[in-house]
């Protein structure tokens, strides 16, 4: 039953001025979370441009917000995707299967059964949590999943056949932002000095997953070679807490819940959140094969409209405490509410005595910027996953949905931007997303370096 469809309300027969609703209740809800959807692109857009709090207020107001509004929208497509996300053509398929890994990560994706997001598309999705990365692949490939919750990483990875065989992929929205961890066990509580890790024992969710390519980058700037100086395995979240307590691991850079249950379990404590190596780094995304986009495009535009609506929900902290009981119960995240509470809220204990106030350790952009793309690109390239020359930008472009959107615009006579720009910093080092391959190059620790 949807959030919004209160079958006790007193007013349910008198209906509302559109006609399309059972009252003013329900139309006005309608009507907020519609809005909402509007407010979190053009914040997103709004805080990509100014990335400062001090730049924001000095440009709101210069201009005011109807002022805003306008300059933002002559250079980000979210018109565009607003469009998308209001085609209310009649759906193609209406049952679906969407697979998932129990993490927070996934919470727009996941919360959209519980509160009726789904629902009120006109969709029947049958949520199907799945063991581990690799099977995750393997069923939307084999055409078992419709869409699915997916490693940022994974649909070029697949798309480029590199792990696996090649299939073109499509991005839809990007999942969630920040939300890992480095966490190691108790015993390293006084080895907090990453260049004494030597011969440690990680653990990652997938091989092309931020995890491996934020820990790499992280021990490589502690002058530590990923591929000599430490180990690192692949486990899939929900085991990462069990191999921590059992001495297989000396810790695991992975997904929340896991980081905060290891603390809950007294087990181990978060050395870092991966939002302090790269604030606004992107993990998780939602996604499908490019073949069933093409085959079912209004059924893709209401899964875009669910999942958008879910994410501004989500963006919105007051909401957090609501959305942590509805992804809890066993058939999705399986976790206590207070370790999940802990990791949407960002006031959490860290395993060390310590009490966190952190309100962005996740957030929920759903904007698939394609800079985010090319840095992911960039990692793949430094660690030997991609040989020879990558044609960064053409490969982002085929994969991330920004470039429909920008189709979309350049049909309606909308002039579409060159390129958003979203300054990406990781450890202190920006990212010119024009020279990729001067990136990668200069770094001293690369494969093959």
């Amino acid at each position: 039953m949807s959030l919004f469809n209160d079958p006790f309300d007193a007013n349910t027969a008198m209906g509302c001025a559109c006609g399309r609703h059972r009252n003013e209740v329900e139309h006005a809800s309608d009507t907020n979370r519609e809005s909402a959807s509007a407010r979190a692109l053009q914040t997103a857009a709004l805080r990509a441009l100014f990335p400062k709090d001090a730049q924001r207020r000095r440009f709101l107001r210069a201009v005011g917000a109807p002022g805003a509004a306008a300059a933002i929208a002559s250079l980000f497509p979210f018109g565009a995707l607003e469009a998308m996300a209001e085609d209310t053509g009649k759906v193609e398929k209406k049952d679906l299967k969407v697979g998932f890994i129990p993490i927070t990560c996934a919470t727009p994706l996941i919360m959209s059964a519980p509160l009726g997001f789904y629902e009120k598309q006109g969709l029947n999705v049958t949520l199907v949590k799945t063991a581990g990365w690799a099977l995750i692949r393997d069923k939307v490939m084999n055409k078992e999943y419709d869409a699915s919750h997916l490693l940022a990483p994974m649909p070029l990875a697949i798309s480029l056949g590199v792990g696996s065989g090649a299939l073109p992929m499509n991005v839809a929205t990007i999942q969630n932002s920040n939300g890992q961890a480095i966490t190691l066990a108790l015993k390293h509580k006084d080895n907090r000095d990453p260049k004494n890790w030597k011969g440690f024992k990680f653990a990652v969710p997938f091989e092309f997953s931020m995890h491996n390519f934020l820990l790499r980058y992280y021990v490589a700037e502690h002058g530590l070679d990923p591929d000599r100086d430490i180990q690192i395995r692949v486990v899939p979240p929900p085991e990462m807490v069990a191999n921590l307590r059992a001495g297989n691991i000396d810790g695991y850079l992975g997904p929340d819940p896991f980081n905060q249950r290891a603390v809950y379990d007294q087990v181990g404590f978060i050395h870092i959140l991966t939002r302090d190596l790269w604030n606004g780094h992107p993990c998780c995304s939602f996604g499908t094969r490019a073949e069933w986009v093409k085959e079912n495009p209004n059924t893709f535009a209401a899964l875009f409209r669910a999942v958008l609506n879910a994410a501004a929900m989500a963006k919105g902290p007051e909401n957090r405490t609501t959305i942590a009981e509805a992804i809890a119960p066993a058939n999705y995240l399986n976790q206590p509410v207070p370790v999940i509470e802990q990791v949407l809220t960002g006031k959490f204990a860290d395993g060390l005595g310590n009490v966190k106030n952190v309100p962005d350790r996740i957030e929920f952009d759903p904007v698939p910027w394609n800079a985010l793309g090319i840095w992911i690109l960039t990692q793949m390239k430094r660690w030997g996953y991609l040989k020879g020359d990558v044609r960064y930008k053409d490969i982002v472009t085929q994969v991330y949905l920004m470039t429909d959107a920008k189709k979309r615009m350049k049909e309606e006579g909308i002039a579409a931007p060159a390129e958003m720009p979203k300054k990406i910093v990781v450890m202190g080092k920006p990212f010119d997303v024009a020279k990729p391959d001067a990136y990668v190059e200069s770094f001293a620790i690369r494969k093959g370096a």
